[in-house]
């Protein structure tokens, strides 16, 4: 789909052509004069044209963050990219391009309306992430199999699609199999569905749709089960007790341990694992996992409502200041108008000398009562900061306690599990040096009942496999938790407390300096009057 102007030089999206876009579409007149002169910040602009420019590439367009409708039509684009940034375009024009793959969308979510007709365009595809999506425009493209529209149905507010101008539009079953399978679309190629469309497609079409609609349903569940698994799992890492909901610790210590796999063949070890219950059981172990489970996510609730409260306790601080500072202003605003209002008839400069004087003195007392009240809700938060940060040390402290608890536990089972099984294989390898056996073992077992030393190490190794998975494991909570907590606190110290009061102070700052400018230019109008 060549156009005239390809043989010209192609153009970039440079710093120049976005300036003399947003001036061209921007405010006319005096208006435009002052946007003019004063510059236009490109974070402002909502709306960008920049069809016509013979662009190749989509690029330097990150300063638009607000922008909401972008015409990229009639360029020589071959490449959908750079928009990622554009996180609040609603509406999207592509048209008359060389694009010939649909990529570089995942991050336009709020994207309602969408342009690509008249590109090179073989397959729908890239366009999960837009769930906004109502007009959806990709006619006089390269689309050939009708099956790949079905990949549409995914979006629920789809009304209206324009597919006219692809090859598959000259199949006969073309418009039926659409409105079939795109039920939510209300116009097609320009053109209203009506009801008894609707229904003579779906009779056309019944078999497939409802065996469609059953897949689509089993995936939905499949898709609702994995997302409850994944919240349920990031519940347990939160409260870092993942895994401990079963045998996932026991296995652990088995998984790497060459020796103990082995042991584990040799006769009476499955009656000492799985029904010795006063020892070592399988079910008494993970019974004490299960019991740190259930605290650990106890415990997490706890803290989580301790956060909850302690954000509340903030917001309420700073909206009771806030209030007092608002109020402090306005009744400035009072006085300053009424201040304003005498000066505007004072004619007299000594008096006028005055009056100014008294008005920056009262500008002085307002910067006195908004930075006295900042700095009475920084006292407050500081000491609310700090009950907080006693209060989360005294929660982590008694959750690890505990945890620590439950995993001595464990290695108090793992120690005894280990006598008996040291007892087992000086018994097992005097049988064997006997040949007093009544089953049979692997080869690979055998070799460990060479002589007492080497059993004993294969014994010991296994035990210290054990423990080391149990260190590890509580190693890793505590480092975990601790990690959590230094860094929430910092964050609340930092980029809450500290960055909340410079915005502040900045804020009171830039207001009194407002008011003394206005002051002096009353000043300097006063004075060009007299």
């Amino acid at each position: 789909m060549s156009r005239l102007y390809d043989t010209v030089e192609p153009s970039v999206i440079d710093e120049e052509m976005l300036q003399k876009a947003v001036e061209e579409q921007g405010p006319k007149e005096e208006a435009g004069k002052i946007a003019k002169v004063e510059g236009i910040d490109f974070a402002d602009v909502k709306s960008l044209r920049l069809d016509f420019k013979n662009i190749l590439k989509i690029d330097n367009l990150w300063e638009f963050s607000c922008l909401t409708k972008l015409q990229l039509d009639n360029n020589i684009i071959e490449k959908i990219e750079g928009l990622d940034t554009l996180v609040n375009l609603i509406w999207l024009d592509l048209s008359f391009n060389n694009i010939e793959m649909i990529e570089g969308l995942d991050k336009l979510t709020r994207l309602e309306d969408l342009t690509l007709y008249n590109n090179r365009i073989s397959k729908v595809e890239n366009m999960d992430k837009m769930t906004n999506l109502q007009v959806f425009s990709i006619g006089n493209n390269d689309l050939k199999d009708l099956e790949n529209l079905v990949y549409l149905r995914r979006f629920k507010k789809l009304k209206t699609l324009n597919l006219n101008g692809n090859p598959f539009c000259s199949q006969p079953e073309y418009r039926m199999y659409v409105i079939a399978f795109l039920s939510n679309v209300e116009f097609l190629d320009y053109r209203l569905i009506d009801q008894q469309s609707k229904d003579a497609a779906y009779e056309k079409y019944q078999i497939p749709i409802e065996e469609m609609l059953h897949n689509e349903k089993q995936a939905e569940l499949k898709k609702e089960d994995e997302e409850t698994r994944a919240k349920q799992l990031e519940l347990h890492r939160n409260a870092y007790v993942e895994g401990m909901d079963g045998p996932s610790l026991f296995d652990m210590m088995y998984s790497d341990d060459a020796e103990g796999n082995r042991l584990k063949e040799m006769p009476g070890v499955d009656e000492l694992i799985l029904t010795y219950p006063c020892i070592m059981s399988t079910i008494k172990f993970v019974a004490i996992c299960h019991q740190m489970f259930t605290f650990g996510l106890q415990e997490n609730e706890k803290r989580q409502e301790e956060v909850a409260q302690f954000w509340e306790c903030v917001e309420e601080a700073k909206l009771e200041n806030k209030e007092m500072g608002m109020k402090t202003i306005a009744e400035f605003m009072v006085y300053k108008k009424k201040a304003f209002q005498e000066l505007g008839q004072i004619s007299d400069s000594t008096l006028l000398d005055t009056k100014v004087k008294e008005f920056n003195a009262q500008v002085s007392e307002l910067w006195d009562k908004l930075m006295g009240l900042e700095l009475q809700l920084v006292d407050q938060l500081e000491e609310v900061i700090k009950d907080y940060e006693r209060n989360m040390a005294d929660m982590v402290s008694t959750f690890l306690e505990n945890i620590q608890g439950f995993l001595s536990q464990c290695r108090d089972l793992e120690n005894i599990h280990h006598e008996r099984m040291m007892e087992l294989s000086i018994i097992t390898l005097e049988k064997v040096i006997k040949n007093e056996l009544d089953e049979e073992i692997s080869e690979d077992l055998r070799m460990l009942f060479v002589d007492k030393d080497t059993i004993i190490n294969a014994v010991s190794s296994s035990h210290d496999s054990h423990l080391l998975k149990i260190d590890n494991k509580e190693d890793d909570i505590v480092t975990r938790i601790n990690n959590w907590l230094k860094t929430m606190i910092e964050q609340i110290h930092e980029e809450q407390e500290i960055s909340r009061n410079r915005r502040r102070v900045s804020e009171i700052n830039n207001l009194i300096d407002h008011l003394r400018d206005e002051i002096d230019g009353l000043e300097i109008q006063q004075g060009a009057q007299y």
